[in-house]
């Protein structure tokens, strides 16, 4: 718990913005093969205006995460699928940036987007969809508290192939993970 709360201290979950666009577009094109089959992320700036424009805090929110100092880009995280009403739910996504694999950054962004979730958008349930085989992914949700819903068999297209997915979840009443050096 200890490297996750000095990682939360290092960087900072913040909205997407136009001015993100040479370095989000730099560090995605240059991670398409350490990212292939999980995700496919922008690569054009058309790809990056439409990302950009359907942030729109409503029905969904892309972040990116940064470090605090500097303010280089570390990773995007995405609460999509917002539904409002009975439902208070929204669908997250998630992918670090190349550089920064591996060393804990990932946890600390996505126990922040949770906080996010629940204490800014007044959700009361985030799902993740991973796919079976993303074992760094699965980790990560269930070191977080996420539990395990089932499996959907070829629930999301990715880079035109329809892919299973397992279903995570975390809702507001459970314990959400540490951030800030709780």
């Amino acid at each position: 718990m200890r490297e996750r709360s000095d990682r939360v201290s290092q960087v900072v979950l913040r909205p997407v913005v136009a001015a993100d666009e040479p370095r989000f577009l730099e560090l995605t094109c240059a991670g398409v093969d350490f990212h292939r089959p999980w995700v496919e992320l922008p690569r054009t700036p058309k790809a990056f205006a439409s990302y950009l424009a359907r942030s729109d805090q409503v029905t969904a929110a892309c972040m990116v995460l940064a470090h605090r100092t500097g303010g280089d880009l570390v990773g995007t995280i995405n609460i999509n699928g917002i539904v409002r009403g009975p439902y208070q739910r929204g669908i997250l996504g998630y992918a670090v940036f190349l550089p920064h694999a591996g060393r804990g950054y990932m946890s600390a962004g996505v126990a922040l987007a949770v906080h996010h979730a629940f204490d800014v958008l007044k959700l009361n349930r985030l799902e993740a969809d991973v796919q079976p085989d993303n074992t760094a992914s699965l980790e990560l949700v269930r070191r977080l508290g996420f539990r395990r819903e089932g499996l959907s068999p070829g629930f999301i297209s990715i880079a035109g192939v329809w892919r299973d997915h397992e279903r995570w979840a975390i809702t507001a009443d459970m314990p959400l993970p540490p951030v800030h050096g709780e």
